[in-house]
């Protein structure tokens, strides 16, 4: 069983866990104008909030879950929630943490290039 390099936990034990927490599968239909699984990102803080991370960091699209829709009042139009592997685990602005994996707003990724080869 292939397990995550960053936590040494298998993909599929995150997957049920986070299935069951959620109460629902989740989904692996992947939209097409959404950044692929594999894709290096910068975790940002929101202009608007001294938020939701304490700093910014790189990690990595995580094909745990296909990006969803992100449901609540403030979301940008078409905005989709990530599932993002962190580097190194991070606190949240409310100093909660470390984790190593969290579902993040598309607002607060930038989208890093890939690396060049020879």
């Amino acid at each position: 069983m292939k397990k995550s390099a960053a936590s040494g936990v298998p993909p599929s034990l995150d997957r049920q866990a986070v299935e069951c927490v959620m109460g629902h599968p989740l989904s692996q239909e992947w939209p097409p104008d959404a950044l692929p699984a594999g894709s290096r990102v910068t975790v940002v803080h929101d202009p608007e909030w001294d938020g939701p991370w304490r700093n910014e960091f790189l990690g990595t699209i995580d094909a745990q879950g296909a990006p969803e829709p992100v449901k609540h009042s403030r979301a940008h139009d078409g905005e989709l929630a990530y599932w993002v592997v962190f580097d190194a685990p991070q606190f949240d602005c409310g100093g909660d943490g470390p984790y190593r994996k969290a579902r993040i707003g598309g607002r607060h990724l930038r989208p890093e290039p890939a690396p060049r080869t020879a």
